[in-house]
C-alpha cells in the first residue's frame, strides 16, 4: 500500500514576510504605472484647443444676460438667432415631397446639377471657359474640403524639381489655411495685406511681396469679403494684381465663401475671379455655400479647376478631373447629398433663384446697417481714433484695430466675445446690443489713452 503524504508534506509554505509583501506591492505598482501605449506624450502631445471653438465654449458658459457673441462666423438675425433662409425652407419642402428622393450614394464628383450651376454662378452664364469645356468641378465638404482637395492636388502635381512650390497667404488670413496646406507638405509664406495704420489694404506691400516671390508661386486670394479683415482690393487694384501675377507666372488659388453675402450682388462679388479667368489664367477656386445659403452644418461646396484657353484645354481639363476624382475617392469616397440637393434646387429654378437673391440682399443689408450703426455710435461718443474703416470694410467680419489687451477687457468686464486679434462678426450685432457694444469699446479705448 502506498503511504499517504503526511500533513506536514501537504502544508503550504510559510507566509511571506511583511518586507516581501511590500517589495511585491512596489513591483506591481511600478508595472501598473508604466504606460504601454504606442503614443506617449512626447510622440503625441496634447494639442491646444482651437481658439475659435474655445471662444464659443466660453461664451456659452457665460451666464451674464449682457453677453454678446461677436466671434461666431455665422449669420444671425436681429434677434440674435440663426436664420434659415425662406428659400431654403421652400427647397427643403420640395425635396421632402419628391417621390424620387433617396439616400443613395452620389457619384465621386458629386451632384452634377449642383456643380454645373455652381461653376456658372462663379464664372457667369455663357462663360467661354464653360462652353469650351475648360472647367472641371467637384462637389466637396464645403469650402474647407474644397481648399483641402486643392491643396492635395497641388501637392501631388504642381512641383518644381520634385519639390512642392511655396504658397503665399495674406497676412492675416483664415487661420485654417495654414493647417490645411501645412498638413499636405506645401511650404507657406506670407504677403502683407492689412495696414494697421489705415486699417485698410497694404497694397504696396502686397505688390512688393508678389513681385519678390519666386516665379510660378501659388498665391491664395480671397475673392471677396476677406476673412478676417473685411478689406477687399478695388476693381482697379485687382487688375494691377492680375497684371503682376501674369508677369510672374504665379498660380492663383481663389477662396470664395461669401459670394452674394458680401455686397448682396452675386456678379459683383465674383468680379475678381471672372477678371482673372478672362485674362487667361489657369487657376483653381474653392467655393462654399455655408454662408450664402445658411447651410453651415450641411457642408456643401465645390472645387473648380479652370484651364487656360488653348487647343488642348479640354484634354487638360479631362486629365485634371480624373486625378481629382482619384483624390476625392481616397478622401471621402463621395460627398454628402442633402445640402447639395437644397442648393441645386434653388440654383436650377428661376423663381427660387430670384428669391435667393432677395434673401442675400436681406442678409448683406442687415450687416451693412450694423456697420453704419456701430460707426455712428462710436463717433457720437467721440471715441478716440478713426472709425470709418468699419463701413469701408465689407462682409461678415470687421478688423476693429482693438488690441489684445482691449479685447480681453471687453470679455472680462463687459462679456463681449471676439477673437483676440480684434476681429468681430458684424452678424453678432443687432439693434438691441449695438449701443452697448459701442459704449464698451469707447470705455476700453479711452482707458488705453
Amino acid at each position: 500500500m502506498v503511504q499517504s503524504p503526511s500533513r506536514t508534506t501537504l502544508s503550504s509554505s510559510p507566509p511571506p514576510s511583511s518586507t516581501a509583501l511590500s517589495r511585491l506591492q512596489n513591483i506591481a505598482n511600478h508595472m501598473s504605472s508604466v504606460s504601454i501605449t504606442n503614443f506617449p506624450a512626447e510622440a503625441v502631445p496634447q494639442a491646444p484647443e482651437d481658439p475659435l471653438f474655445g471662444l464659443m465654449r466660453a461664451y456659452k458658459a457665460d451666464q451674464s444676460p449682457d453677453k454678446v457673441d461677436l466671434g461666431i462666423g455665422a449669420y444671425r438675425d436681429d434677434n440674435a438667432k440663426p436664420w434659415v433662409l425662406p428659400v431654403v425652407k421652400k427647397a427643403d419642402e420640395i425635396l421632402r415631397n419628391d417621390p424620387e428622393a433617396n439616400h443613395e450614394y452620389l457619384p465621386i464628383a458629386g451632384l452634377a446639377s449642383l456643380t454645373s450651376k455652381a461653376a456658372e454662378l462663379l464664372l457667369g452664364t455663357g462663360a467661354s471657359s464653360i462652353s469650351e469645356k475648360r472647367v472641371a468641378s467637384v462637389q466637396t465638404i464645403s469650402g474647407t474640403g474644397a481648399v483641402h482637395l486643392g491643396a492635395l492636388f497641388l501637392a501631388r502635381f504642381y512641383k518644381l524639381n520634385g519639390a512642392n512650390r511655396t504658397l503665399y497667404l495674406s497676412n492675416p488670413t483664415w487661420a485654417n489655411h495654414h493647417q490645411i496646406f501645412t498638413n499636405v507638405g506645401i511650404p507657406i509664406a506670407q504677403y502683407p495685406y492689412f495696414d494697421k495704420k489705415t486699417k485698410g489694404l497694404d497694397f504696396d506691400g502686397m505688390k512688393a511681396a508678389l513681385a519678390d516671390a519666386p516665379d510660378r508661386s501659388i498665391i491664395l486670394l480671397h475673392a471677396c469679403a476677406h476673412n478676417p479683415t473685411g478689406v477687399d482690393p478695388t476693381p482697379e487694384q485687382w487688375r494691377e494684381i492680375a497684371e503682376l501675377m501674369k508677369v510672374k507666372k504665379h498660380f492663383p488659388f481663389f477662396d470664395t465663401a461669401y459670394q452674394g453675402f458680401a455686397s448682396g450682388d452675386l456678379d459683383r462679388d465674383a468680379g475678381a475671379i471672372r477678371y482673372f479667368v478672362e485674362q487667361g489664367f489657369e487657376l483653381v477656386i474653392a467655393q462654399s455655400f455655408a454662408k450664402n445659403f445658411g447651410l453651415y452644418g450641411e457642408r456643401a461646396g465645390c472645387f473648380h479647376f479652370i484651364a487656360p484657353p488653348s487647343s488642348d484645354a479640354a484634354e487638360v481639363t479631362t486629365r485634371v478631373a480624373s486625378q481629382l476624382a482619384i483624390l476625392q475617392r481616397s478622401e471621402i469616397s463621395n460627398p454628402p447629398i442633402y445640402g447639395a440637393r437644397i442648393a441645386s434646387i434653388v440654383l436650377n429654378d428661376k423663381a427660387l433663384f430670384a428669391e435667393w437673391q432677395e434673401n442675400l440682399r436681406t442678409m448683406s443689408g442687415r450687416i451693412i446697417s450694423m456697420r453704419q450703426a456701430l460707426r455712428s455710435k462710436l463717433e457720437e461718443l467721440g471715441t478716440p481714433g478713426q472709425w470709418n474703416h468699419i463701413t469701408d470694410q465689407i462682409g461678415m467680419f470687421s478688423f476693429t484695430g482693438l488690441s489684445e489687451a482691449q479685447v480681453k477687457k471687453l470679455r472680462e468686464d463687459f462679456h463681449i466675445y471676439m477673437t483676440k486679434n480684434g476681429r468681430i462678426s458684424m452678424a453678432g450685432l443687432n439693434t438691441r446690443n449695438v449701443e452697448y457694444v459701442a459704449k464698451a469699446i469707447n470705455t476700453v479705448v479711452r482707458e488705453a489713452q
